[in-house]
């Protein structure tokens, strides 16, 4: 991309400064509000692009596990769940503040020799423009950030050229991590500065690269795998690349937002999946109590008698395809309460009745049968993660690759250890509310009995069931960010026991979102899509509705 211009330029400048930057020695002839590049601090740039990179993954990941039954989704129709007015202020953070305040930090920190900083900044916008192109296809890059040469309508760019550009900017990446830096970052909220993480981390994105491109790639397969002989790439919970929130309820209010939305003097903002509680609640998943907290014991339609006023559905049939299907609907049983993939029946005032996010990754409340209500500072006060990139999530794309290697015996080997190093780190969070009662959290044998038992389904399975087991496990490991759910369940189509939308024909499932309403409205160069059915350029399966199949 060109380098950035002095209109851009300056309307970051001017937001950095406001929010993050110390005052500095200046000519007071000069006005005090003009910061030239120039005058910018590296650091400050570093920081204001690692928090930016943050709520936009933490954004994408909500759309990904929204769309994959992670998260609740509440339209019945496709096309209309999400208004193109969703996306503006991602495509804000990813353009104006992310890619245009590296544009404008990078010939700072090369002039003074801070490479590591470069490094990190490169890195991260890598991994924003795959994820742009993950969610909206192709996208302006070549002539992106070109304001001052009065090219105020980019063109958008080739998906596959962009991921290309991605790649080389991660090699460059890497180059930079190895130079001996002049001044390091003063701060470093994800691996305190190891450059050996890193790298590391560079590395897994690479394989994430080759995944995801294994359908228009022959050599993406080969390419995978010399990552992996390598052994320099995320392989232990202690290189997890994650960002950890703190507990301050004001401004800057530091506290996890699945938190901070959920544990309000007004009871519970979101609702959770059914899908994945009743998934969990069947298999005897020893993360449940660690992902919900439940605030009552019984639930309309279940322990209790349905009640219309509280849950709506809990009053009415359950549609034919779900019968068909055999799905759970509307309610489960031991105060599990959330909603079914589509449900758009409003809000009635159960705030304080639905089940919410617990310990992980929300920094929430541990589940141990307490019953109680939430409220602003319990459980462990907000201080939870953003999962990013995770030891686990390494192994499960592990899984993927054996099994197009036809590999069956690896595939089970990684979906045993993906899922024995998520639980493990799940398990680590309950410590963190201290009024919680562990002793109702799940033993080691209990663990043990568990994971020998996913092994034991998978050695049985046929090949299609061995499938929707790896990707189940891997669901449930991505509690957090559904970023590569949604990529898998594109390029594979598992698994195919998604609960389905509660309409039966809501059109074809989400294949890429609709560009932002901001940028086709000032972009003449860019029309809008008319359906959500276009695919990105590496995912070549059939056409929607009859892929994925469930819709």
């Amino acid at each position: 991309m060109k380098s950035i211009r002095k209109i851009f330029g300056l309307i970051v400048l001017s937001g950095l400064c406001f929010y993050s930057c110390e005052t500095t020695d200046m000519d007071l002839t000069e006005d005090p509000n003009y910061l030239t590049p120039e005058q910018a601090n590296v650091d400050f740039y570093l920081n204001a692009i690692e928090r930016s990179y943050v709520s936009l993954m933490q954004n994408f990941g909500n759309y990904g596990a929204q769309v994959t039954r992670i998260e609740y989704l509440g339209s019945r129709n496709y096309l209309n769940a999400y208004a193109p007015t969703s996306f503006d202020d991602e495509w804000d953070l990813a353009y104006r503040q992310i890619l245009a305040d590296v544009e404008a930090m990078t010939p700072i920190a090369q002039e003074n020799e801070q490479f590591h900083h470069i490094a990190i900044a490169q890195l991260l916008s890598a991994n924003v423009l795959i994820t742009l192109v993950d969610f909206f296809g192709d996208i302006p890059y070549s002539e992106a950030l070109m304001a001052d040469e009065g090219n105020f309508n980019p063109n958008l760019d080739n998906g596959a050229a962009v991921y290309n550009a991605a790649a080389q900017l991660i090699d460059t990446a890497i180059t930079n991590f190895n130079k001996e830096a002049a001044l390091e970052p003063e701060y470093d909220p994800f691996y305190n500065g190891n450059y050996e993480n890193w790298i590391k981390l560079a590395n897994t994105l690479k394989m994430k690269i080759y995944l995801q491109t294994r359908l228009v790639d022959n050599s993406a397969l080969s390419s995978f795998n010399q990552i992996v002989a390598s052994g320099d790439f995320i392989t232990s919970t202690d290189e997890d690349f994650q960002f950890n929130y703190g507990t301050n309820e004001n401004q800057p209010d530091t506290r996890n937002g699945k938190y901070a939305g959920n544990y309000r003097p007004t009871g519970a903002g979101s609702y959770l999946s059914n899908w994945l509680m009743g998934t969990m609640l069947e298999d005897g998943d020893p993360r449940i109590r660690y992902y919900f907290y439940r605030q009552v014991n019984a639930v309309p339609g279940e322990e209790i008698e349905p009640n219309e006023q509280t849950l709506t559905c809990s009053m009415e049939n359950a549609p034919q395809h779900y019968i068909d299907g055999g799905f759970t609907f509307c309610s489960l049983p031991n105060g599990y309460w959330g909603r079914d993939h589509g449900d758009d029946d409003g809000t009635p005032g159960d705030g304080f009745l639905r089940t919410t996010y617990g310990i992980y990754p929300a920094g929430g409340m541990f589940d141990d049968s307490r019953f109680a209500p939430v409220s602003q500072g319990a459980g462990a006060a907000g201080a939870g993660i953003t999962p990013l990139m995770l030891a686990s999530w390494v192994d499960f794309m592990r899984a993927e690759m054996a099994m197009v290697e036809g590999d069956v015996a690896a595939a089970q080997e990684f979906v045993v250890s993906g899922t024995a190093k998520s639980i493990t780190k799940v398990r680590s969070f309950g410590a963190l509310d201290e009024d919680a009662d562990l002793s109702l959290a799940p033993s080691e044998e209990q663990m043990n009995s568990f994971l020998s038992g996913i092994e034991t389904a998978f050695i049985e399975a046929d090949t299609e069931e061995k499938w929707n087991l790896l990707a189940e496990e891997f669901w449930i490991s991505c509690f957090g960010n559904g970023i590569l759910n949604y990529n898998f369940y594109r390029r594979t189509g598992y698994p195919t026991t998604l609960q389905p939308n509660r309409e039966p024909n809501p059109g074809g499932f989400i294949r890429s979102f609709r560009y932002p309403a901001n940028l086709v409205n000032n972009n003449s160069s860019i029309s809008q899509k008319q359906e959500v059915t276009t695919t990105v350029f590496w995912d070549t399966n059939p056409a929607s509705p009859s892929f994925p199949e469930s819709n």
